[in-house]
């Protein structure tokens, strides 16, 4: 996982024998701030601040963080430097990145306890395009939820394809989570209504409603989903994105937030995404809180988005 972060972290912050950043330590001041970081004498590693512009944005760039997150990151990160001498010591420059990468995808988190929402049933809605795991991913929060004491059903909405419906049933049954369901090609705002009432009338406590995977562009399928929102009024419209795809997520996103517009987004696939950086554009650019992330392919590989557990799996090594 973020394979090409660490890596890239790791030849930056790790290597001993850079031609073009380190050098010898062999200024007194230098050698008193080496033995204070590293509790011996010895040589420093250092980096010419001169140099650390280039290198974060080079890194930045090539693990499908966007242009406009990686000027962000690094415009921080000069105005963190600024402060520091001309050499700079590797572990400063690292301690420095980790906040300001920290800062930023924590600026849009919010503090939601979807455990204890204050509603009862408290409805959900997804959305995504078709191979983002959005129906996987449904049943894992589901499975989550009930695991948590939660009574939860399942609006099979996605009506546009028969195979979904079997899909959130076969993985509602695995689960023990009940799914609601009409015939295939029905009204998808019909089957979340049902699901709504079904909630209402056993005192269930969440409804989760699947809903249409198509691209972005299809209009029709857009009005579909406007009108299941329209119908259900859910109390959270969450966004499934696949981190597999880079920086188009942010594309993705953008067309979802005109059309339909959605409270918050759920990260799929990081345990399968080398290049980690989809993180760090979705917190920049969609202005939207994480909630959850996938984390693998078992129906308990989900959790709660954690920034801290973000930043120790791209800096470690």
């Amino acid at each position: 996982m973020f394979d090409k972060l660490k890596k890239k972290f790791s030849e930056i912050f790790s290597k001993q024998n850079d031609n073009n950043s380190v050098v010898e330590n062999d200024v007194s001041s230098e050698k008193q701030v080496n033995e204070e970081n590293t509790g011996k004498e010895g040589n420093q590693r250092v980096i010419k601040r001169s140099e650390i512009d280039n290198q974060i944005m080079e890194i930045l760039l090539e693990s499908d963080v966007s242009l406009d997150s990686a000027d962000l990151i690094t415009e921080k990160l000069k105005e963190r430097m600024g402060k520091l001498k001309r050499r700079v010591d590797f572990y400063s420059v690292e301690d420095e990145l980790k906040n300001v990468i920290k800062e930023i995808i924590s600026e849009n988190q919010n503090r939601f306890d979807i455990l204890n929402p204050g509603k009862k049933p408290y409805i959900i809605l997804f959305l995504g395009i078709n191979g983002t795991g959005k129906t996987t991913t449904i049943a894992k929060l589901a499975y989550y939820l009930k695991n948590n004491g939660k009574k939860v059903v399942i609006s099979a909405s996605d009506t546009f394809r028969a195979g979904a419906i079997e899909q959130i049933s076969i993985l509602g049954k695995n689960i023990g989570v009940e799914v609601i369901k009409h015939d295939f090609k029905s009204d998808p705002a019909s089957v979340a209504f049902d699901a709504i009432e079904h909630a209402r009338a056993k005192s269930l406590d969440y409804v989760l409603i699947d809903s249409a995977g198509r691209m972005q562009t299809n209009k029709n399928l857009l009005d579909e989903m406007k009108k299941i929102k329209r119908v259900s009024k859910p109390d959270l419209t969450l966004l499934v994105l696949d981190a597999m795809i880079g920086q188009d997520v942010i594309e993705q996103a953008n067309t979802f937030a005109r059309e339909i517009n959605f409270d918050g987004i759920i990260l799929t696939k990081l345990d399968t995404d080398a290049k980690g950086g989809a993180v760090i554009s979705v917190s920049t650019e969609i202005k939207k809180p994480i909630l959850f992330v996938g984390t693998g392919q078992n129906m308990d590989d989900i959790m709660p988005f954690d920034p801290d557990w973000y930043i120790n799996k791209i800096f470690s090594s």
